[in-house]
Order: structure tokens, then sequence, then C-alpha cells
């Protein structure tokens, strides 16, 4: 499939169905493309379908399944919004939060693969079944476990927002979770002693 460059391709790339609950127009909103007038849509449209198609199988929709209707706050960015934004919070402008976009390929930045040729996608997503119940403090840490034991993730980073987080799917996962979040820092990862076996005790009775 070619880069889209018209309404008429535009619209049928946003058509594609990525999953049973889930088509591409969900993940090409853009607040930075839509105030700086970026067409935030990708270079490689075929691999970003590849990489969005395994993120919502196996993880958007077992999560939805669980946990009822999930919410995409932010999903995928082109190299050219996602640099922008990056470029504008080192400048310390208010609002953009993006990293550069080395470390969004194959995260943000679905049409590019890593710098070791992994495939991913990352969606920022808010899970409002959840937050209307948990909002003690530490309560995201029971979400995070749940996903941990039952998801095949690589990497989700916790925002205080509605407990928001980025939840990525990449070939030859990572397997970390870190957060803006009281406590701040990173959760757990390959090789700490919390990152093995079952944590049922610290997820038990989340589900709706």
């Amino acid at each position: 499939m070619r880069k889209p460059t018209s309404v008429q391709t535009l619209s049928d790339f946003g058509r594609v169905r990525l999953s049973k609950s889930f088509f591409v127009r969900d993940f090409l909103f853009s607040d930075i493309a839509a105030i700086h007038g970026f067409a935030n849509v990708p270079d490689d449209p075929d691999l970003a379908i590849a990489a969005g198609t395994r993120l919502c199988e196996e993880l958007l929709e077992p999560l939805q399944d669980a946990f009822g209707r999930i919410a995409i706050r932010s999903a995928y960015r082109s190299p050219e919004v996602n640099g922008f934004g990056s470029q504008a919070m080192r400048d310390n402008k208010k609002g953009y939060n993006c990293a550069s976009n080395e470390a969004n390929r194959a995260a943000h930045i679905w049409d590019q693969r890593d710098a070791e040729g992994r495939m991913g996608a990352t969606a920022c997503i808010v899970v409002p079944s959840f937050w209307d119940r948990f909002q003690a403090p530490g309560d995201w840490q029971r979400l995070a476990w749940w996903i941990h034991d039952h998801l095949p993730y690589s990497e989700m980073f916790f925002f205080p927002t509605y407990w928001a987080f980025n939840l990525s799917w990449r070939e030859e996962p990572v397997r970390r979770i870190d957060s803006y979040v009281e406590p701040k820092g990173c959760l757990t990862k390959p090789g700490l002693p919390n990152h093995q076996g079952s944590h049922e005790p610290l997820w038990r009775g989340i589900l709706p």
C-alpha cells in the first residue's frame, strides 16, 4: 500500500480493520498534527498496519475484553509529528511530551523499525472502568501487574491523569514497567526479583 496522499486514499487507509474492535482511523489523531497542520500518516502503511494489528490483537483487544471499553489518547505519530513534538519538548514548550524519533521507532512511530530491526507499536490509553474504581495512591500498579501476568506486552509507562499509560507491543519484548506516578521509576524489568512468577495477590479483585 502506498502512502495516502488524497482524501480518498487516506479514507481507505483509515478503514483498514486491525482487529475486531479497532480500525486504523482510531489511532491517527494527534493534537500536534491538528494544531500545527501536519498530515499524521505513515510513509510505510503496510508496516504500520502489521505492527498495529499485533498491538490490537495481542494487547488492546484482550484488555478491552477484560475491563470494558478502553480510550485511546495518543497512538501513531509520523516521524514529522513526533520530531516536531520532541524538539518542542526540548525547548520546554508546555503540552509537548514526545521522546526522540530514535527512541520512538517501533513505538509511537509504527512504520519504522527500531535500531535492532524489530517491528512495534505503542498506544497511550486509559481504562475508564479501572480508574473509576481505583484512584488511591499506587493503585495504578494493580493494573500494571495484571497486564504483566496476562498479556505479551513489551513496555508500559504510566502517567498521573486517569492512570493513562503507554502500552507497547514489540518483537522480542522488553517486559518493563515504568511510571511518572508515585512510586516513580521502574516497577519491574528483567533481572529484578519481582519480575517472575504470579502477582495475583497484587491485582486480585480489579476485574469488573
